[in-house]
């Protein structure tokens, strides 16, 4: 719309100095032609031009001529300057114009080429003779130089019009831009959270399905089908409670609130949470105190337990892990295949998949473990364990109080 309103102020701009060039250069033509017919004066059929030896105005007009008309004859030049003659128009544009004059009792504007081609704007004012019209006066000013200005003042308009034209429309790409990038943030966020959503919750509802039907068809296993639904309940609530944590952290909807804690008392705690049975787990902590969110923290410590426990399994025997806690630093160990060298640090991306061996991916668990260990200005890594399987760090700057 803006660009739109600029044209129309150029065309309007150029319209009003058209006219107005126009109106001057007539007011000047036609004031010089009725100065010019005052000083020449009729008596009885006499013409008297001496005066225009001594007007001014005479030097100052472009073209200069006197017309008369000897009874029903044609009409001829009683008197011109030199310059003139070239410039005057042809015998029926000279008739044309004492004719309009007679009829107009007054002085009469028109445009005509003068015989050496130039463009002029004429003014034609009478001569009186008592009561009638015995001659003519013509002054003339050439049309070139007030075009000319007309034409330049057009092209800086129009070239102005195109660079406020062009900075509006990056300056309105620039602010459309600002202000839509919140709402494709908050799309993209959504956009992830559900991906992520349908990702880790595909594999539970699956193995909750299973595990309802089987209880469904074997009556002696029925007690046991519902623990493990419970359980994958639970985990189902945990899973979504941190998904939905981390996109309201990340969509700046909830705050992270630093706390001084007690980082091995809170990973023993997520250990003896977390249903192992079946797994070997060790746990070896020292006292350490941190500067951390729980909610996070706790989500984070589950993720690393639980991904050993998923991948932790040698292909003999039960899953093995161990869990050390000492300055600030968590360390989680499997012994399983392992994570090659060239997805460790893959294995904490969104939605990543095959990193152990071709084995089913690590989902968005070890990611939420690196975005925490950002929050709280850690790290999170992933190596090799010496003797084999892997070995998760995650490491938060120890808190000494003061």
């Amino acid at each position: 719309m803006s660009a739109v309103s600029l044209v129309a102020l150029v065309f309007i701009a150029a319209a009003i100095d058209a006219r107005s060039a126009s109106r001057a250069l007539d007011s000047q033509v036609s004031g010089r032609a009725l100065a010019l017919s005052r000083a020449v004066w009729m008596d009885h059929g006499t013409l008297h031009l001496e005066p225009l030896s001594e007007d001014d105005l005479v030097s100052a007009s472009a073209v200069t001529a006197v017309l008369r008309r000897d009874g029903t004859g044609p009409v001829g030049v009683r008197w011109a300057r030199p310059s003139a003659l070239s410039a005057l128009p042809l015998a029926g544009e000279l008739d044309a114009l004492w004719k309009s004059t007679v009829r107009e009792q007054g002085p009469v504007l028109a445009t005509a080429a003068g015989a050496d081609g130039r463009r002029l704007r004429w003014a034609a004012a009478p001569v009186w003779d008592t009561d009638y019209i015995g001659a003519v006066v013509l002054t003339a000013v050439e049309m070139a130089p007030s075009e000319q200005q007309h034409e330049e003042l057009v092209r800086s308009l129009v070239a102005g019009c195109a660079v406020l034209v062009l900075v509006s429309a990056g300056a309105g790409h620039w602010l459309s831009g600002r202000s839509m990038r919140p709402a494709l943030r908050a799309l993209d966020q959504q956009e992830r959270f559900l991906t992520e959503a349908a990702h880790e919750l595909r594999t539970p509802l699956a193995t909750l399905r299973l595990t309802l039907e089987g209880g469904m068809t074997s009556a002696p296993g029925a007690a046991s089908a519902s623990a493990d639904a419970v359980r994958l309940v639970d985990h189902l609530a945990r899973l979504v409670a941190g998904l939905l944590s981390r996109a309201r952290v990340q969509a700046g909807s909830a705050r992270v609130e630093l706390t001084p804690l007690r980082l091995d008392q809170l990973v023993e705690q997520v250990v003896n949470e977390l249903p192992h049975s079946e797994a070997d787990m060790t746990v070896q902590t020292e006292p350490t105190v941190v500067l951390g969110d729980p909610d996070l923290l706790t989500q984070a410590v589950r993720n690393l337990v639980e991904n050993a426990l998923r991948h932790g399994a040698p292909a003999d025997g039960p899953p093995l892990v161990d869990v050390h806690v000492a300055d600030g630093r968590i360390s989680v160990r499997d012994h399983g295949p392992g994570i090659a060298a060239a997805d460790r640090e893959k294995v904490f991306g969104d939605r990543v998949t095959g990193g152990r061996d071709g084995r089913d991916g690590v989902g968005v668990g070890l990611a939420i473990v690196r975005w925490v260990a950002d929050l709280h200005g850690g790290t999170a890594r992933a190596v090799r364990a010496p003797g084999g399987g892997a070995l998760v760090e995650l490491a938060l700057p120890p808190h000494t109080p003061s």
